[in-house]
């Protein structure tokens, strides 16, 4: 690179493509989510080296300009990049460039993609208790006078509660910008997601008590079900 002619990602590809060390190229952010590019869109590009191996490329790690940012990373830093935390999601709906393990890229993303049992029953309990907590201090707060504290504890009700839907249906939650995006593609089983996306916009904006409790009895129906009654009952 010099600082007439930035590095492009497409001539970045190419070299690491041509270059043996390479068993994987990803694609995250808003380049791997169809129609979510604009002309303000950098690419987000993770770069998979073989275990052990050397190359010329590692001089690029950390680059960052606002046509390219690059993570240059081994093969079993790669397996357990954004395993638990918030990048887990940008990971599991990245797009494959360049996968050199016959599919082997592609496990891994999927794994990020599915959280397993015992973690996401562990997760949701937490996240609902959060959620509980959060409406139970926005109603309270909204009988007394307090609406600034009432709204910003009904914001942090729905950011737990998306936690906690997208934890019941074993997938990391999406960034708010993708929110939308990634229930009109995945929609959250057994929910009416316009409604849902609806009340979350109407509860997070005016912390509407009456919108607040009508979800909760929803909520509270979906997550007896899934076992987590006494997560409520210590709520209560």
């Amino acid at each position: 690179m010099t600082a007439q002619r930035p590095l492009t990602y497409d001539a970045f590809a190419e070299l690491a493509a041509a270059d043996p060390a390479v068993v994987g190229l990803v694609l995250k952010g808003s380049r791997a989510h169809e129609g979510m590019t604009t002309e303000h869109s950098d690419h987000d590009l993770y770069v998979v080296l073989a275990d052990g191996a050397t190359t010329a490329l590692t001089r690029f790690t950390g680059h960052r300009t606002p046509e390219l940012d690059l993570v240059v990373l081994s093969l079993d830093e790669f397996r357990t990049a954004g395993m638990p935390g918030f990048e887990r999601y940008a990971l599991a709906r990245a797009r494959i460039v360049l996968d050199r393990l016959d599919g082997g890229i592609a496990q891994i993303l999927a794994s990020k993609a599915r959280l397993d049992a015992d973690e996401a029953f562990r997760e949701a309990g937490e996240w609902l208790d959060a959620y509980a907590n959060s409406l139970y201090r926005s109603v309270k707060n909204d009988r007394d006078g307090h609406t600034l504290a009432a709204r910003l504890d009904a914001a942090d009700s729905i950011r737990f509660l998306l936690e906690l839907l997208f934890t019941l249906d074993r997938r990391p939650r999406p960034y708010n910008k993708y929110l939308e995006w990634e229930l009109a593609r995945f929609p959250l089983p057994g929910w009416d997601n316009g409604m849902l996306l609806d009340t979350a916009n109407r509860i997070s904006g005016m912390g509407d008590v009456s919108a607040q409790r009508r979800l909760f009895a929803q909520v509270e129906v979906v997550a007896r079900r899934a076992g987590h009654g006494a997560v409520l009952d210590a709520c209560a």
